[in-house]
């Protein structure tokens, strides 16, 4: 399979950075898509499904923490990737136990983020072969 096969949804309600991310993604050979808000990644989930999300928690209206779980009750098979700059344990722990595949921090290093996505990647295929 080629790189270029891995689906990404970017979701930040920070415009700038969510368009820059997509952008860098791109750049990578991904497939990205953007929604600058909860309500806009669910839409885009039943559009098309992504192999990973990488997932603001603070945003207006929907919370991050709610987007996650209605992703995962009704996409089990998205790796969701949170990535805020306004984490904590508490919420690493919370994304974690609602099916999270990793928690990060802004600013994170572009080079860590893909890896992290590669790895969310090749754990949804090894899901889909069992």
């Amino acid at each position: 399979m080629k790189q270029k096969d891995i689906k990404v949804l970017v979701v930040d309600d920070e415009v700038a950075f969510a368009n820059t991310l997509s952008q860098r993604l791109q750049m990578r050979d991904m497939i990205v898509g953007t929604a600058y808000d909860g309500e806009e990644a669910l839409s885009k989930l039943k559009q098309e499904e992504p192999d990973v999300m990488v997932l603001d928690l603070r945003m207006p209206g929907m919370q991050g923490m709610d987007v996650l779980r209605e992703t995962k009750k009704t996409y089990p098979l998205v790796q969701v990737i949170v990535l805020t700059g306004h984490g904590n344990d508490k919420d690493a722990e919370e994304a974690k136990r609602l099916g999270g595949f990793d928690f990060l921090n802004k600013p994170a290093d572009i080079d860590h983020l893909e890896r992290k996505i590669r790895k969310a990647f090749q754990e949804k295929r090894e899901k889909t072969m069992e």
